[in-house]
């Protein structure tokens, strides 16, 4: 039996020679990814253990001294705690409560309807937002919610002769604007996912369907929907497992004093500790970062057992 097996083993070791051999191209071009991979995703993981020291840059990395949880336990104790982590999970809820179904939606609405051309026409006008660069985004926000010049303020003073409020000052307001405005950028390159499952649907269940009597909406609901419902479960177990990594840049950019309290998320937090301020505490800032990741990865596990047991379908 052991003989077997190792011959088993050497045969297919013989099959993989031969693959590579024939298609070495393939894993050529393949070399600098992975290239890229090792040197920027795994090799930095070393440096992870600066959140155990008290990190000086004369000593180094590895001649630091060594503190333990300390980090960990200063920034749980720290006033800054509760309201980084209230704002980081109210605006990440709350954008994957809307950003995730409507893509969604938006695709099953697209792919019923009977032109073509106008599909065609709505795919790309909807596409178009999401290659607006963060920096540009946020000024465009800025133009149109300017409570003076921008339009928001043009046509408050229009019809009420006053001058308008400053929503962008508003603490408040500003998950709204945050979420609103990403709807508007990403729904149209979201949805292109489940518009390319759609198009795999047999159209035979739809002629059989519509042959039984079945209306559009019942063809939307019985077909249209289980056909995507596995992609579905996967985008929504990444998007479960990236929940506490909201967009920082577009955060920071729309931050001001006004609306800190409302707007200052763990990696903003993160990045002003590290870089952005005259503290520049490396040791707490990865602390940080790394109980974020863990966060994150500890979702992502619970999200996808989750999926594989009401679905059936998972990303491993």
């Amino acid at each position: 039996m052991a003989k077997n097996s190792s011959q088993v083993r050497a045969q297919n070791k013989k099959t993989l020679v031969k693959r590579i051999r024939s298609r070495w191209q393939l894993y050529l071009l393949l070399l600098l990814p992975l290239a890229w991979l090792i040197i920027f995703a795994y090799v930095p993981m070393g440096g992870l253990v600066i959140a155990f020291k008290k990190y000086n840059v004369r000593q180094g990395i590895w001649g630091s001294e060594w503190v333990g949880l300390k980090n960990f336990e200063k920034f749980f104790k720290s006033v800054k705690f509760p309201v980084v982590m209230r704002n980081t999970l109210t605006i990440s809820l709350y954008s994957l409560v809307v950003t995730f179904p409507i893509p969604i939606i938006f695709a099953l609405l697209l792919n019923a309807m009977p032109g073509r051309r106008y599909k065609k026409v709505i795919q790309t006008v909807t596409y178009i937002p999401y290659f607006i660069s963060t920096v540009v985004m946020v000024g465009l926000i800025f133009q149109v919610l300017d409570y003076r010049n921008g339009l928001w303020g043009s046509l408050f003073s229009l019809f009420t002769g006053k001058t308008a409020p400053n929503i962008l000052a508003n603490g408040k307001l500003f998950k709204h604007i945050y979420v609103w405005s990403a709807v508007w950028q990403t729904t149209g390159y979201s949805a292109i996912i489940y518009i390319a499952a759609l198009a795999g649907v047999d159209q035979s269940l739809h002629e059989a369907a519509m042959i039984d009597g079945a209306s559009r909406f019942q063809r939307l609901l019985y077909i249209d929907v289980p056909s995507i419902k596995p992609t579905a479960s996967i985008m929504l177990i990444l998007a479960v497992g990236n929940i506490m990594n909201v967009g920082y840049e577009k955060v920071l950019l729309m931050q001001n004093d006004l609306n800190l309290n409302y707007s200052e998320i763990v990696s903003t937090y993160t990045y002003k500790i590290g870089l952005a301020s005259g503290i520049t505490d490396f040791s707490l800032s990865t602390a940080i970062g790394m109980f974020n990741s863990v966060i994150n990865f500890t979702l992502l596990i619970i999200a996808n057992t989750l999926s594989k047991k009401l679905s059936g379908s998972g990303i491993f």
